[in-house]
């Protein structure tokens, strides 16, 4: 398993650079890009007609786990994967084809999300025995009752897709605060098939970063961010950590409570909480960071979160 775990993301890494490309030539082609909304800061205007929906190149790893490891629980993953990045496909496509910066209907998309989820959450009891309790450390776990516990997880699973989501607004923002998460999966899991998963996502993730750092040559799109925000919320069901999630999801929630709180707090006072939302435009527009600082600094805010609870992993769940 060791020779096809590296193996298989050493060759996705590969596949993603090499390919990535291609790719961006062929949405160029297509005229797929970027519209800019007119609201974004005056320096993001200049990032109109960026090809949009780079996301696609992850399909390349996605395939590879398919075809070279087609065990039922990568299998599942790679369909959470794929069904996810289809609903930012369908955003993607009708801003790039359409030049429409608002996209698919917010309402459509939330339903697809939560028909997906609920039907992967099904098939899941089929992988992995069916536990509606979460563990709080060691053999303490809170039980409920299975109908609240899904119900539970399905808000979760869709709140953190679309909390990850947000956190895709810069270049290498996403990829670079997505590469720590991931990495804690790799080395918690005790299910090769999410160890195989995580670090091929970790590998296809650095192959697109050489085109996507500042200044980005393409973009992932929700086709990317949407599939990265699905599969990280449903590793956390799998794993059972869901004690751990807020601190793991720190900058991904943060990016979404600072919308909430700007539409909360302006349909009140009509005033700003922030200079714009999400939070990492409230940086650029209000302190004067540069995209390479923001992207620097919440990285480094998520492999702080990564590695602490790596620790308390240890502590609560392994003694």
């Amino acid at each position: 398993m060791n020779l096809t775990l590296w193996g298989i993301s050493a060759l996705s890494f590969a596949s993603v650079a090499l390919l990535t490309p291609v790719l961006i030539w062929g949405l160029r082609t297509l005229r797929l890009t970027q519209p800019i909304r007119a609201e974004l800061p005056a320096d993001h205007q200049a990032k109109k007609g960026t090809p949009l929906m780079a996301g696609l190149i992850f399909l390349v790893g996605v395939l590879l786990i398919a075809v070279l490891s087609p065990q039922p629980m990568t299998l599942f993953l790679c369909a959470v994967f794929f069904l996810f990045g289809f609903i930012g496909f369908l955003d993607d496509y009708k801003k790039a084809a359409f030049q429409d910066p608002r996209g698919a209907s917010g309402k459509m998309k939330l339903v697809l999300q939560f028909l997906f989820t609920f039907a992967l959450m099904a098939l899941s009891t089929q992988i992995v025995p069916f536990d509606p309790e979460i563990t709080i450390f060691g053999d303490v776990k809170l039980a409920l009752v299975p109908a609240v516990y899904l119900l539970v997880m399905s808000l979760f699973i869709v709140g953190s897709a679309n909390a990850i989501n947000f956190t895709d607004g810069l270049d290498g923002l996403l990829i670079v605060v997505a590469i720590p998460t991931y990495f804690f999966f790799f080395v918690i899991s005790d299910h090769p098939e999410v160890k195989l998963f995580a670090l091929t996502m970790i590998a296809c993730l650095l192959g697109l970063l050489i085109y996507n750092i500042y200044p980005a040559k393409a973009f992932m799109g929700d086709t990317g961010s949407l599939a990265i925000g699905g599969s990280l919320a449903f590793l956390a069901m799998l794993e059972k950590v869901e004690l751990l999630v807020p601190l793991l999801f720190l900058v991904y929630f943060a990016e979404q409570l600072s919308v909430i709180l700007q539409v909360w707090y302006f349909k009140r006072t009509k005033l700003r909480m922030f200079r714009m939302t999400p939070i990492h435009y409230h940086y650029s527009l209000k302190y004067g960071w540069t995209e390479n600082r923001i992207v620097i600094v919440f990285g480094l805010v998520s492999w702080v979160c990564c590695l602490v609870c790596l620790g308390l992993w240890k502590l609560l769940y392994t003694g």
